[in-house]
């Protein structure tokens, strides 16, 4: 399924064996500079960060690459908005304006949306997703926050699965998508009998939770112990953090606006 986000959780690698809280705090915290960044050279130099720990993560690159895709489905319409709309020193590409600010923005936000989701990759993907939102739990995270988190997570495959099971019956009572009336009515039948059918399962899970206890917590045995070398990781990715906020806030490099480097 394309949301399993922990499918390789079971591999092995410094990464996959750093405790889960260190780890989301440390990667949380480098993804949170990485979206206040305002230089081209900091920017890149994130992505380069976080492109060598995905190497030593050992998450296949295709894994990654397949749900990057979207993003950068999501990132091109700011290539041609953004030169366009800019305020600037206007140039002009076959009659059409344009501002090298503009296209350097476009460019900045393209690197840290990437840099940020490839940290949520790594985050995710290297742990078990249930064991993360323990972790966050354990961390004292709002317990409605943890629950949006999990639910949300565990009830998209419900959901695909019973898309997936209209779909096949449509299809069986031979339903072809064409471009009428019809085909808009049937849609939107298809979509409300989705929701209540949704809405429906929701209530029965609810009833069969309170039925076995829950009181809005989460129950585990799981138990978290940092070692040394967790800590470490720890204070090196912290390190590498500081010392990107502070080429930002003495701003060594001009905001990507202005100019390259």
């Amino acid at each position: 399924m394309p949301f399993d986000i922990d499918r390789y959780a079971h591999l092995t690698s410094p990464i996959h064996t750093w405790d889960p809280r260190l780890k989301m705090i440390s990667l949380g915290l480098f993804a949170i500079v990485t979206a206040i960044a305002h230089s081209m050279p900091v920017a890149v130099l994130e992505l380069f960060i976080i492109l060598s720990i995905l190497g030593i993560s050992h998450l296949p690159v295709h894994f990654v690459m397949k749900n990057l895709k979207w993003v950068v489905m999501f990132l091109l319409p700011f290539f041609i908005l953004l030169p366009i709309s800019y305020p600037g020193a206007k140039l002009h590409i076959f009659g059409i304006p344009f501002t090298m600010e503009g296209l350097r923005l476009s460019i900045l936000i393209f690197l840290k949306a990437i840099t940020i989701v490839i940290t949520t990759h790594i985050i995710f993907g290297t742990t078990r997703f249930d064991t993360s939102v323990i972790a966050l739990q354990r961390m004292k995270c709002p317990g409605v926050i943890v629950q949006m988190i999990l639910f949300t997570y565990r009830y998209i495959f419900v959901f695909l699965d019973e898309l997936r099971r209209m779909q096949k019956a449509m299809k069986s009572k031979g339903f072809v998508m064409k471009t009428n009336i019809h085909t808009l009515k049937t849609v939107g039948n298809f979509i409300g009998t989705l929701l209540i059918r949704s809405y429906e399962r929701t209530h029965r899970v609810y009833d069969a939770m309170q039925s076995k206890g829950y009181c809005g917590t989460f129950h585990s045995l799981r138990e978290f112990k940092a070692r040394r070398y967790d800590y470490m990781k720890a204070l090196l990715m912290g390190l590498i953090t500081i010392l990107l906020l502070i080429i930002e806030i003495i701003n060594i490099f001009p905001p990507a606006a202005k100019g390259w480097y």
